[in-house]
């Protein structure tokens, strides 16, 4: 076996590799050309950031059968491609949570004593003791946006440093908040509360640009924010006029919407209130050595002895069980993905029931694909088939499974209820020959459908010339309909209508089509693809 590793790793990386007895290439800085070129001689490929492991990479790399990333994020990795071409795709979740938590704490508190500021007067020359008075954080707010694992980690630090924690997350059970001691509270109320505000959630349709001008006006004048997860949460521009109007007063990025950063894309950078690293939060060397450990021994594990480890694309099982239940996994998973942007509040309990052919085989694969895509949407590169379990039970989410050898209507069904903080929904699916995973119920509404990538989701009142009036007015907006399907429920004279599209629509758009007659409701849905 050959692994390639292709981006800076801490050498304890290669080293695990070659003990394994796995021949080790170091070549870091290839150009795109270069490594399509040589990526074929190759059965593994190691990566952190800078690698781009595209499609045309992928179709090249005749051996390849495992990309391992030295990380969390896989935003370089075109995992549809790799899927489609049966090579794992493995990550390195859980390497460098206190890294980014302490590197958040590190940004307030020089945030708040204006360390950057001082330290480059002086290096100037000066000694301007008056000018950089800063401020304590004892006693102060902390608003935490995400208080998931990295969240629950700087909450963990700032109440060491007798700070009191509030925090936003709608998917976060309210019981579960508690126990950390923090007061679970609305996006506008900490806002309005925090002293300093901490975002560590990751970079999705939902939280981009989730703080904006809208949230700027409502914080506290002398109010300081800090980012440190995944540029583009914050509205870059919003937050310029923000720092300059005084509406705030200052603010910590270690990421950003646009990396690398310069001053030619990023004037923020010229403000005295803003200081900023370039995204170090997991640049330190117990974290790149743990995230190189981890991903080092998972690779030689798949590589010679077939075992799958924190793999986003493929669930840990033997080949046998996979050949059962594979057509399953994207079914669940695609059920998974789509109840979380159906639903509101943060999840309580999931209850799966299995019937016909799907009830005799092994399903707990099964339910792992479905919980790796409940979370997806909100964790994105964060979870995977590994650790999906884990996650719901940390979030205090009771998951049951029960079977049934009858189906009314079909040789298999998934049936799958979930009950939030606000909402109950049930979805329901099937599998169609051997390979075609379709939705056939939304609460009780029936229907056929495949909900893959983008989508569009309208509820409406049955009667002529809604579709008609829809399909209209996006092709104005050269939003193209590759598939509809309609499903209705007759007693109460309404219908919903899925759309696959082309493209997602903005809001000002998302807008228009509410507004049109007889739609009741409109969403729009960022689904993984399923082919």
């Amino acid at each position: 076996m050959k692994v390639l590793i292709s981006d800076n790793l801490a050498p304890i990386g290669a080293q695990i590799l070659k003990d394994a007895g796995i021949e080790v290439d170091i070549n870091t800085g290839l150009a795109p050309e270069e490594l399509k070129k040589i990526i074929g001689n190759y059965h593994g490929l190691v990566i952190r950031s800078a690698t781009k492991a595209t499609a045309e990479i992928i179709e090249a790399a005749d051996n390849l059968k495992v990309i391992g990333r030295a990380g969390i994020g896989l935003d370089n990795v075109d995992i549809p491609a790799a899927s489609k071409r049966g090579i794992v795709v493995m990550n390195a979740p859980d390497g460098n949570s206190t890294t980014a938590a302490e590197h958040a704490i590190a940004m307030m508190m020089s945030l708040s004593r204006k360390i950057p500021q001082a330290t480059a007067s002086m290096k100037g020359g000066k000694w301007e003791k008056k000018k950089f008075s800063g401020r304590e954080v004892t006693g102060k707010t902390l608003g935490i946006i995400g208080i998931g694992r990295i969240g629950s980690i700087v909450c963990d630090r700032a109440q060491g440093l007798r700070m009191k924690v509030i925090a936003f997350d709608p998917h976060m059970p309210k019981d579960l908040v508690d126990k950390l001691g923090v007061e679970l509270v609305s996006m506008d109320d900490l806002c309005r509360r925090a002293d300093f505000i901490s975002i560590h959630v990751p970079f999705t349709k939902e939280t981009k640009n989730c703080v904006s001008t809208e949230q700027f006006k409502l914080m506290k004048n002398d109010a300081m924010l800090i980012d440190c997860a995944r540029g583009g949460v914050v509205d870059e521009a919003a937050l310029l006029v923000a720092l300059q109007t005084g509406e705030i007063a200052g603010a910590a990025l270690d990421v950003f919407a646009v990396e690398p950063t310069t001053h030619e894309n990023c004037p923020l950078l010229a403000l005295d209130n803003f200081i900023c690293t370039p995204h170090l939060g997991a640049s330190t060397a117990e974290a790149q050595e743990n995230v190189a450990i981890a991903i080092a021994e998972q690779m030689s594990e798949y590589l010679l002895r077939g075992s799958v480890t924190n793999a986003v694309n493929v669930p840990s099982v033997s080949a046998e069980v996979l050949s059962k239940v594979g057509p399953f996994f994207h079914l669940a998973e695609m059920l998974g993905a789509l109840h979380m942007q159906l639903a509101s509040g943060g999840v309580e309990e999931v209850s799966l029931e299995f019937s016909g052919d799907l009830a005799e085989l092994p399903t707990g694969p099964v339910t792992v694909a479905f919980l790796k895509g409940l979370f997806t949407p909100i964790l994105q590169d964060a979870v995977n088939y590994v650790n999906a379990p884990l996650i719901a039970k940390e979030r205090g989410i009771k998951v049951i499974e029960s079977r049934s050898s009858q189906s009314d209507d079909f040789t298999n069904l998934l049936k799958i209820r979930v009950r939030t903080t606000d909402s109950e929904n049930v979805l329901a699916g099937t599998v169609f020959g051997k390979h075609d995973p379709r939705l056939v119920r939304f609460n009780t509404f029936r229907l056929e459908a495949l909900p893959s990538g983008p989508m569009l989701f309208v509820v409406n009142k049955d009667v002529p010339g809604v579709i008609g009036a829809l399909g209209t007015t996006l092709g104005k907006m050269a939003i193209n309909i590759s598939r509809m399907t309609v499903g209705m429920e007759e007693s109460k004279g309404r219908n919903i209508i899925l759309l696959n599209t082309n493209t997602l629509p903005n809001r000002e758009q998302l807008q228009t089509i509410s507004e049109l007659p007889n739609i009741d409701n409109v969403m729009a849905l960022d689904l993984p693809v399923f082919n």
